[in-house]
């Protein structure tokens, strides 16, 4: 089961953190593939804010899909890595989900529907995901002390 576990890390993470790092590096090229929203879709401060997450996201979200290899290898490192990235995925989803269910309310536009609803499903999963995360090296980190 860990290694199922430490797979779905890798792939969920390598999703998440692989976007942002596209959307940082070659904004243009991640609009094409549908990864952010155009620029002509949204409000100027919206998506420099994105921009900035982006660069934010793909120094940190790294983490995650680490500890899913560490799962794999069967080393006790991931806990850690499992914690803390585990982590970043929580705070990530979390403020993407409320920062954008907060400018949409105040007016501000943030892009198309269509392309917001597969944002906040990723976005929830990611959180989940990492939640669960933390609540599995949590349990691991407490037998081995």
């Amino acid at each position: 089961m860990d290694i199922i576990w430490g797979i779905l890390l890798i792939v969920f993470g390598l999703i998440g953190w692989g976007g942002q790092v596209l959307s940082a590096l070659t904004p243009g090229f991640a609009e094409k593939l549908g990864l952010i929203e155009p620029e002509a879709d949204v409000d100027p401060a919206f998506y420099a804010d994105a921009r900035g997450e982006a660069k934010w996201d793909s120094i940190t979200l790294w983490t995650l899909p680490f500890a899913g290899l560490l799962i794999v290898l069967n080393n006790q490192l991931w806990i850690y890595f499992g914690i803390i990235g585990g982590s970043m995925y929580l705070y990530f989803a979390g403020r993407a989900i409320f920062t954008r269910l907060e400018l949409k309310k105040r007016g501000v536009s943030i892009g198309k529907p269509e392309l917001l609803k597969t944002y906040y499903i990723f976005v929830t999963l990611w959180g989940l995901i990492g939640l669960a995360t933390i609540i599995k090296a949590v349990k691991a980190l407490s037998e081995i002390i």
